[in-house]
């Protein structure tokens, strides 16, 4: 059975349908119990710190009432406008050190959670113009700061979220092969990576080939699924502009058998969408191509099309496929 997860902060979208009567936003705990109405459903990603105020025991319990569980944390350093030059990468060590002992201390609360898998997503690290940096320092402080939090619970999975930019003009791990060249030379055995289909796409990728990468150098750690047209973080539903790279990805990934969640990262609150009624279209569209993607082993037809790299032949055979023919 496919596990599925979801971006918390999506299910503030249209809060006034849900609460009426609210006034401000909704708490991480009010979006996790909305979050929960979304037919087959099963974890939650939280956000550290901002999701995690309390006792991390007590709100993997407040999770759990709600029939959901924590996949893992995810790092975010926009919310301390001291990061905005940069977190393991600002130029000041005392910054960069502050930096590092917040992010172990998000590893202990997935500890604490029994939810030991966290996701950098190190977007303040990069830089806006020539002349900037130093960039052999930048990657230095880089690295040494990822080993130190991988070291600090050798139990917990560290994944790299990579994404070419934003909301710096260019990120420090933009892209697949950097990440893995990065994870080559911190050198320790509980890094991963995470794909995200949306800046996989705008980072100039190609989703199943990035994810044969990750498989061949490190391990895939987190697979996050959304859509857009490949200029941006678009956030778009699932399938809803490449369903056949999509399909792709995951056909790729379950040869490869990943066996982690799904985790919808899309915007619903970008565009005034229900975001239950969007959650459970995503899981749909998945449960649909997991389908398809469980066929193509055995479609001859595109075996051999792929053998051959004959692109007209197994055009058709997606197509017949995909079309239930």
């Amino acid at each position: 059975m496919t596990r599925f997860a979801t971006r918390l902060n999506s299910f503030a979208a249209k809060a006034e349908t849900a609460w009426p009567d609210l006034s401000g936003k909704p708490t991480p705990m009010m979006m996790a119990e909305r979050a929960a109405k979304v037919p087959g459903l099963t974890h939650v990603d939280l956000n550290y710190p901002d999701h995690v105020s309390d006792d991390p025991r007590v709100v993997k319990a407040r999770i759990n009432d709600f029939g959901l569980e924590v996949n893992g944390l995810a790092m975010r350093y926009y919310t301390n406008p001291g990061f905005k030059l940069g977190a393991f990468t600002h130029p000041e060590a005392a910054v960069r050190r502050e930096a590092i002992d917040l992010t172990k201390r998000g590893i202990d609360a997935a500890m604490e959670m029994d939810a030991p898998l966290m996701t950098l997503w190190l977007g303040q690290d990069g830089f806006d113009y020539s002349f900037q940096g130093d960039y052999n320092r930048m990657w230095q402080d880089e690295i040494d700061a990822i080993r130190e939090v991988a070291e600090h619970a050798p139990d917990c999975m560290i994944s790299i979220e990579y994404k070419p930019n934003e909301p710096r003009s260019f990120a420090l791990l933009p892209d697949v092969a950097t990440t893995l060249l990065a994870i080559d030379e911190i050198g320790t055995g509980n890094l991963g990576v995470t794909i995200d289909f949306a800046h996989v796409l705008y980072a100039d990728e190609m989703p199943a080939y990035a994810a044969t990468l990750v498989k061949r150098r490190s391990r895939l750690l987190g697979v996050h699924l959304n859509d857009g047209y490949a200029k941006r973080d678009d956030g778009l539903m699932v399938g809803a502009v490449h369903p056949q790279a999509t399909l792709e990805l995951l056909w790729q990934i379950t040869r490869d058998g990943y066996d982690g969640v799904i985790y919808f990262d899309t915007f619903p609150d970008a565009s005034g969408i229900d975001p239950v009624e969007e959650c459970a279209t995503n899981i749909e569209t998945v449960e649909r191509l997991m389908k398809i993607a469980g066929k193509l082993d055995g479609d001859n037809a595109l075996k051999s099309a792929i053998a051959d790299q004959n692109s007209p032949l197994s055009q058709r055979a997606i197509g017949r496929i995909m079309a239930g023919c």
